[in-house]
């Protein structure tokens, strides 16, 4: 909560000042009016605090307090409590104060015109695109509700697969720190230690082997240009991200990620996923074709399938059907548009669509665990490899000594 300082006037014309709590500007406003009082100035102590004096640890709101979020307004509009009042008594509700500033923007929103997913949409922090794109269908087929709940539940069943993941992947990934810390201190301070003896070697005429002259140059340069390697990937890395910013970069990230090994198909297939879920729950809403197509298309969370479908929305204003310009993007599986075909003919879509997205996030869940599982042993290969690396690099030419000399 803001502490807020006002002047403002009575209905009788008397002037008077004073402080007030409120989450936002906006609130105090109307906390003010509420008392018959016309606000004149109205001034947050915090914004007037010294920067030093304002500094706080940053609040990060969870998927799972996201999903309760979804779940809790789901509830308060099926018991009939108006969209305003409704944003409010979660606002109040809250503990978080993230979540609290939050709500209470999209509150002020809601209140100024927009619609609910608009308002979310300005909260691009906590709102992912398919969690937008549920809440428009739901807006436009007038099935908000269910499509909050929906929401709520994908959400949790995210973020249950990744409290999984992170909990397998916190041996692994404190393995790889400590390994790549220690075999670093090795290449920068013990390696230099050897650099006389390995200049008489090579003085003597005996040479180094090329794995010992490899650990060399490694050493070398880590201590002429380690602390230029830093900066470099750091701005390597903001380049890339300002890259993916624009449509070119972002359909170019979007074709990289399809094609990585491993990890390509399962991006290809939370995309579908995610596609085939939103338009199969619009459908079942009565929401038109078209009109799903191009929400649906909003959430895939892929540029390509996003063309793909929005191309099929064309096909189909031709009188076309909506599995074949799928299957001509080549983006859909051929098992998921024979279904699709199916569906198609019997007149079952939106059933069968929600049956596949729930089918390929039941796989995309096996091939986690399998990946995963795969990454401990392979960290383990993999910092056994560099320690091994650098002390072969170190005893090699001294067992190539001790044999020219026996």
């Amino acid at each position: 909560m803001a502490n807020f300082a006002y002047t403002a006037k009575s209905s009788t014309g008397q002037k008077l000042s004073g402080t007030i709590d409120a989450a936002t500007r906006s609130e105090a406003m109307q906390r003010l009016r509420a008392q018959s009082l016309f606000p004149m100035s109205l001034v947050d102590h915090q914004a007037n605090k010294a920067p030093w004096m304002t500094i706080s640890l940053p609040v990060r709101v969870s998927k799972e307090q996201t999903a309760d979020f979804c779940a809790q307004l789901a509830d308060l509009l099926s018991n009939g409590v108006a969209m305003l009042e409704s944003l409010r008594i979660l606002s109040e509700a809250t503990e978080n104060a993230k979540l609290k500033e939050i709500t209470m923007r999209i509150h002020d929103a809601v209140a100024q015109g927009d619609s609910l997913d608009i308002a979310m949409s300005k909260e691009s922090a906590m709102f992912s695109e398919l969690t937008l794109s549920m809440v428009r269908a739901g807006q436009e087929g007038a099935f908000l509700e269910e499509a909050l709940q929906r929401t709520a539940l994908f959400l949790r069943k995210q973020d249950e697969m990744r409290s999984k993941i992170v909990g397998a992947l916190t041996y692994p990934i404190i393995l790889g720190i400590v390994g790549t810390i220690i075999t670093s201190l090795m290449i920068v301070f013990l390696v230099p230690k050897f650099q006389p003896f390995f200049d008489r070697l090579e003085q003597n005429g005996t040479g180094l082997p090329l794995i010992t002259i490899v650990l060399l140059g490694a050493s070398h340069a880590m201590l002429n240009y380690g602390l230029i390697v830093v900066p470099v990937l750091a701005a390597i890395a903001f380049g890339v991200y300002r890259a993916t910013q624009t449509a070119t970069g972002r359909r170019i990230m979007d074709r990289v990620k399809l094609k990585t090994p491993m990890v390509g198909s399962i991006f290809h297939d939370a995309a579908v996923s995610r596609a085939c879920r939103v338009l199969g729950t619009m459908l079942r809403n009565g929401v038109p074709l078209l009109r799903s197509l191009r929400i649906s298309s909003e959430s895939t969370g892929n540029t390509l399938l996003a063309e793909a479908m929005m191309k099929s929305a064309e096909n189909v204003t031709a009188g076309d059907t909506l599995s074949k310009p799928l299957a001509a993007s080549g983006l859909i599986p051929p098992q998921v548009m024979a279904m699709i075909r199916v569906a198609e003919e019997s007149n079952t879509l939106d059933e069968v669509l929600i049956k596949i997205a729930d089918r390929i996030d039941n796989r995309i869940e096996r091939r986690l665990e399998v990946i995963v599982r795969m990454i401990e042993p392979l960290m383990l290969i993999l910092i056994g490899g560099m320690v091994m690396f650098v002390i072969v690099g170190v005893l090699l030419p001294v067992f190539d000594l001790n044999s020219s000399v026996g």
